[in-house]
């Protein structure tokens, strides 16, 4: 449980991260980080750090795919635990 509980401490921060990185990248015309990258962090538990990074940064926020994919990632997420905890 205590290893559980680091990856996803230490996804989410990844996750948070890299918003702010892509959003300073942007801002100065840099490589960025791909889209892909973004929602796989989140896919990978860090979606709660990802949402909290879009918020933070104001980044990807006038995406859809964005504003619609993180959230039905986390409630996914949510529920998947509900599930395993619960059942």
């Amino acid at each position: 449980m205590k290893l559980l509980c680091a990856y996803l401490f230490l996804i989410n921060v990844i996750g948070f991260v890299l918003m702010g990185a892509d959003k300073r990248r942007a801002k100065t015309g840099r490589w960025r980080v791909p889209e892909a990258s973004l929602f796989g962090t989140a896919l990978l538990g860090g979606s709660v750090g990802s949402l909290l990074g879009m918020l933070a940064f104001r980044h990807k926020t006038r995406h859809a795919s964005f504003v619609t994919g993180m959230p039905l990632i986390l409630i996914a997420q949510l529920a998947a635990a509900w599930y395993l905890l619960f059942r």
